[in-house]
């Protein structure tokens, strides 16, 4: 079937280049491990900003904008803009973009979002249908407690094993042609549902379809995760990260200590009391527009296997007592 390999891989004829990041975050990103990577760093989650809503479309709009002017081009450059966030409909998305005079494919993929705007953008550039495209996503901490979970002046308490939403937003611009990291294969991901109905427990309901992804990915490459210098899920937090190792070497599949989550990077767990980690759109967003994309350009990696992982509920699902479907997507980056 050409570039389709196995049941679920791509692998591209002409791999797209990464040739930009931004990333744009909170104040509690800012001390966080990560900080020295990151573009900018509000000083607070409003930014001045009327509503948290408004204030997360601000993240994005400012993360696409870098983005495009740290890859020497102008908005009229891009093809298309492939982004998404957790509000309902793609709102922050929506209005953050209203004002680019681009073309928008609205993504969708709960905290995988990042992961399936990078796989489709790639597949524009290497069908030859765009020579430019920017993705990018994003999630704000307040915004996602009002929606999914509790009112934050309501004051519950957290559970030990819930992840803290990253506010920030990542944005990537990816070229047909250049020279930086490229992207060299994606794995799609299905829906995978272990029965899990708590939306706190968000590491415990994505780690099966983590691990869902990762084997269907090294199954039609017929490689195993030593290919890799690093394995990194986008928002599984520390109880998600260790079930989705078990869930591997049940199949076969070891992953050592080059295997991590973004939600693991982003905070000091202890210093910044962020329970099971980070999460959100913006989690392995900003982690791959920071960090990662800083690291394998200074050639710390030359083989990163980038999986985020998204929870597909809704406050509408919820509350009607349905489980956690889930959903992960692979995306490869090599720079030789």
């Amino acid at each position: 079937m050409g570039k389709h390999v196995g049941r679920q891989t791509v692998v591209f004829d002409r791999p797209p280049v990464i040739a930009s990041g931004a990333s744009v975050v909170g104040p509690k990103e800012g001390q966080g491990p990560l900080a020295s990577y990151f573009d900018e760093i509000w000083k607070d989650e409003m930014d001045g900003e009327k509503s948290w809503e408004k204030a997360e479309s601000k993240l994005m709009k400012r993360a696409i904008t870098l983005a495009i002017e740290k890859a020497g081009l102008k908005e009229e450059n891009i093809q298309y803009i492939l982004a998404g966030d957790l509000l309902n409909q793609l709102t922050a998305s929506h209005f953050a973009i209203r004002d680019f005079s681009i073309p928008f494919l609205g993504m969708y993929g709960a905290c995988s979002t990042m992961g399936l705007s990078m796989e489709v953008g790639a597949m524009l550039l290497d069908g030859g249908f765009a020579d430019y495209v920017a993705v990018s996503a994003s999630s704000h901490f307040c915004t996602s407690e009002k929606q999914f979970r509790m009112p934050l002046n309501y004051g519950s308490q957290r559970p030990l094993y819930a992840t803290w939403t990253v506010t920030g937003s990542g944005s990537l611009v990816l070229a047909a042609n250049g020279d930086g990291p490229r992207i060299t294969a994606a794995t799609a991901g299905k829906i995978v549902d272990y029965g899990i109905k708590d939306a706190f427990n968000m590491g415990g309901a994505m780690a099966p379809a983590a691990a869902d992804v990762m084997k269907a990915h090294f199954q039609d490459l017929n490689r195993g995760p030593d290919y890799y210098d690093l394995i990194i899920t986008g928002d599984l937090g520390y109880y998600g990260t260790q079930l989705t190792r078990e869930l591997l070497e049940k199949e076969g599949f070891l992953l050592d200590e080059r295997y991590t989550d973004c939600g693991i990077q982003i905070y000091d767990k202890e210093a910044q009391d962020t329970h099971g980690g980070g999460s959100g759109c913006g989690c392995s967003a900003v982690t791959m527009a920071g960090y990662l994309l800083s690291e394998i350009q200074k050639g710390a990696f030359h083989r990163v296997l980038l999986i985020p992982t998204g929870a597909l509920l809704s406050p509408l699902s919820t509350q009607q007592g349905e489980s956690i479907p889930c959903v992960a997507h692979a995306v490869v980056i090599e720079k030789e």
